[in-house]
């Protein structure tokens, strides 16, 4: 399982994205799954199975498949909570 955090440039919020779905990962327990980020020009389908967007390139990300839109990149509850609900939904958590 891959997730991979997205943004307009793929430089510190995407960074930062990953960084923070790796922690969550491990506060978990949730071992089998690989994060990256990227931009959103080189984003593409085959790259992750997840990928975790900000609201403002919700609408640029639908051509790669399934998307989690974030409401705000660094609410850490936020994230913590759809990372848990994709890894539910995925049969990761133990």
């Amino acid at each position: 399982m891959k997730f991979a955090a997205v943004c307009g440039s793929g430089l510190g919020s995407s960074f930062m994205v990953e960084m923070n779905i790796n922690s969550v990962l491990q506060e978990l327990g949730v071992k089998d799954v690989e994060v990256a980020h990227y931009d959103m020009g080189s984003a593409a389908p085959d790259l992750a199975d997840v990928f975790f967007v900000g609201t403002d390139l919700a609408d640029s990300a639908k051509h790669l498949g399934e998307v989690v839109v974030l409401d705000s990149i660094i609410d850490m509850d936020e994230l913590k909570t759809k990372v848990q609900a994709v890894c539910q939904e995925k049969d990761l958590l133990s």
